[in-house]
């Protein structure tokens, strides 16, 4: 009685493991650095409904920032970039050789982009996605 209790504990132990959410193996915690004006990640997978944080190190002798948002959010900050940014926690100004975190929970499936806006920043290849799933 006690070894047919212990197997189905194993098996529903199994079947709980087996049916966690597939975002359950992504993390949240995720470095980026900043090195010569080029973000060391570019592609990063995500999961959605989960506070992930991101430690961003600039290593370059100029400032940059890390802005993270859909079309249209970045379609208004190639219009009139801010001087320096902090009170979001979606956009981030980095000073030279500093690091910053941040911490975003997204609430929706799909892909984010992140830039620094800086004048040709963008053109220079400062610019990677966040992809968010559920």
């Amino acid at each position: 009685m006690i070894l047919r209790l212990l197997v189905v504990l194993a098996l529903a132990a199994f079947a709980a493991g087996a049916c966690a959410p597939a975002n359950a193996a992504l993390p949240t915690q995720i470095g980026i650095r900043i090195h010569y004006s080029h973000f060391d990640a570019t592609k990063i997978e995500v999961p959605m409904g989960v506070p992930v944080t991101f430690t961003l190190v600039n290593d370059d002798p100029i400032d940059h920032e890390w802005l993270i948002g859909d079309e249209a959010f970045h379609a208004r900050h190639r219009n009139g970039t801010e001087a320096v940014h902090g009170d979001r926690p979606n956009e981030v100004s980095l000073p030279p050789f500093t690091t910053k975190t941040t911490t975003l929970t997204f609430d929706k499936p799909g892909v984010l982009t992140f830039i620094c806006h800086f004048p040709q920043h963008e053109a220079y290849g400062m610019v990677g996605v966040v992809i968010v799933r559920p």
